[in-house]
């Protein structure tokens, strides 16, 4: 049987819908007969109002979406529960959508959000986004979009963000500290804002090191994890192997250590390995692993923050606000001199 609407109790009863609207309202405007006629109609075909169907044109759903790239990553993870300890503390429900890693999926949601299924969007970019127009349309037909971590140069509003370059020189300064010269950078987009910053970083560090970085010590890695492993496999089977790579995602790890354990390749006599992670095993990892840590819990927090004051004070402009989070250097066994 199909769901009965206020249109058809108006239709049976020869009234406007917005008389019959106002009625089941219990609006003083209406008189007592009205208001009797339409509720017996509406008791008698089971009607049910459908207060979604109001929130959406009053265009307030209560209800935020956080659109990231995947939920494996630690870092995700922990700045979903960030987003959520804001959302909760509002009244907001949180929806999760993935993209995994695919700008088409990532554009076709953000079209969807047009209709005010949600009233406000919390972004990660996906590694093929490499455009924003789909960001703009969303944005002018009213829906605040806040980007965080994975952000994109050109679009007027906040962003969260944490010190890539700085992160990516840290990095790599530590890696020559610990007597590294032939050092790998491992990325999976050429288009990410975040990897090439943090390459930037790492480009910086030899530079002033007097260490020349090749064409070849840069590696664009996939989105699939064998075509990975068969990337890094080939990088660490060359008679130049890189005596330090760095991980500019946390997602390279595993199959870096699957690699060389493949190839008998120790860690970290062999090659150094450093990562961006907030992988919570990284201390117990065998070698355990040296990181640069962000601060995904805070990142979510304050991205949320920013969201929920630009819904709630029409007065906030969104653009005015850039926030940089530091993320920090934890070394461990997979950098050390044993």
């Amino acid at each position: 049987m199909a769901n009965i609407t206020i249109k058809r109790l108006a239709q049976e009863l020869n009234l406007s819908i917005g008389t019959v609207s106002k009625a089941l309202r219990d609006s003083h405007e209406i008189s007592i007969e009205t208001k009797r006629k339409v509720r017996e109609l509406a008791a008698k075909l089971n009607y049910v109002p459908n207060p979604y169907a109001s929130s959406l044109r009053k265009r307030k759903s209560k209800t935020i979406a956080v659109v990231i790239p995947e939920v494996a990553d630690s870092f995700f993870s922990l700045a979903i529960n960030g987003i959520e300890a804001v959302a909760q503390e509002k009244g907001y429900h949180v929806l999760i959508y993935l993209t995994h890693e695919s700008f088409e999926r990532e554009k076709g949601m953000l079209g969807d959000f047009k209709s005010g299924r949600v009233d406000g969007v919390l972004l990660s970019v996906s590694a093929e986004t490499a455009e924003n127009d789909h960001i703009y349309a969303l944005r002018e037909n009213g829906i605040p979009v806040v980007l965080f971590d994975r952000v994109r140069e050109g679009v007027e509003t906040a962003k969260v963000v944490t010190n890539d370059f700085e992160s990516g020189y840290i990095a790599a300064k530590h890696l020559i500290d610990m007597g590294c010269a032939n050092i790998a950078y491992f990325s999976i987009s050429k288009s990410l804002l975040i990897t090439n910053k943090r390459m930037e970083g790492y480009k910086k560090a030899l530079e002033e090191c007097g260490i020349v970085c090749e064409e070849s010590d840069i590696i664009f890695c996939a989105n699939d994890e064998a075509e990975n492993f068969e990337i890094i496999k080939t990088v660490m089977s060359s008679s130049s192997r890189p005596d330090a790579i760095i991980a500019s995602v946390e997602k390279l790890t595993t199959t870096v250590y699957l690699v060389c354990n493949e190839l008998n390749i120790v860690i970290p006599r062999d090659v150094k390995v450093i990562s961006f992670s907030n992988l919570v095993a990284a201390s117990i990892l065998n070698p355990s692993l040296t990181t640069i840590t962000q601060p995904a819990f805070e990142m979510g927090k304050t991205a949320a923050s920013l969201l929920c004051k630009a819904l709630e004070k029409r007065s906030f402009v969104l653009h005015d606000e850039s926030i940089i989070l530091p993320s920090a250097l934890n070394a461990r066994n997979s950098t050390a001199n044993l």
